[in-house]
Formats: structure tokens, sequence, C-alpha cells
């Protein structure tokens, strides 16, 4: 059984992963051809299981890292074309711009991050559950 508290802390979470999947999916339309086993975007009722993009947040206690504990951002395109690092780059930094503006949209109280640590992109902060 899971606290409440955490499932309302990961529902925002989510809501925020569906958001930018939503923004990179407009942002590079039409620029890769989908995985031929992928629906199209809008097809499911969650957005990670169709489109270009596969986004999702996993918690980590960052052992070994820099920044330490977070959420990793991973960020998967279902292609089967070759993506260049600099294109995965581009998306990634694009990624990291957006999170920065919805974060405070979803968590207003809250003094989250978003940065690299080393090859992955981190949600870190404040991560109490408030009054739970």
């Amino acid at each position: 059984m899971r606290h409440a508290a955490v499932e309302e802390w990961e529902k925002r979470l989510d809501q925020v992963m569906h958001e930018l999947d939503a923004f990179l999916e407009e942002q590079y339309a039409g620029t890769y051809v989908l995985h031929p086993a992928r629906p199209l975007r809008g097809r499911t009722a969650n957005p990670s299981h169709d489109g270009l993009f596969n986004i999702a947040a996993n918690f980590t206690l960052g052992l070994g890292s820099k920044i330490g504990k977070g959420y990793v951002v991973d960020i998967r395109l279902v292609t089967l074309e070759h993506v260049s690092a600099a294109v995965r780059d581009e998306i990634e930094d694009a990624a990291m711009q957006q999170l920065m503006t919805l974060i405070p949209k979803h968590f207003p109280d809250t003094h989250l991050q978003v940065k690299k640590d080393g090859p992955v992109v981190k949600i870190f902060g404040d991560l109490s559950l408030g009054k739970a």
C-alpha cells in the first residue's frame, strides 16, 4: 500500500510528463518515421504508448551521482531511423526548458530543479510530500 500523498505527487508528475510528451510531439512531428508497431499519436489513453516519444520519470536514489536523489527523465524516440547525438541533445535541451516551465505550474509551492546529471536529465530538489 502506498501513501495517498505519494500517489498524488506522482499523479502530478505524470501530468508533467504527458504535457512534455505533447510539446515534443508538436516540435518533432514528421521529423522521423514512427516505428511500424507503434500507434499514431493520440490513439491510446496514455501518450507514452503512442506517437514518436515515450517519456517517463523514474525515481533514483542517485547513488554515485553529483546531484543525488531525484527523478530521471527518460526520453525515448520510437523510430527505426538513426537519430544523431546532436539531435538527441537538442531534444533533451528543449525538454529541459519545457520542464522548467511545467514544473512550477504543477508543483507551485515546491522548489524543484531540472539539470543534466551526467548523461541523464534529472528533476531534483524538494521531493517532500508536504504535510503528509
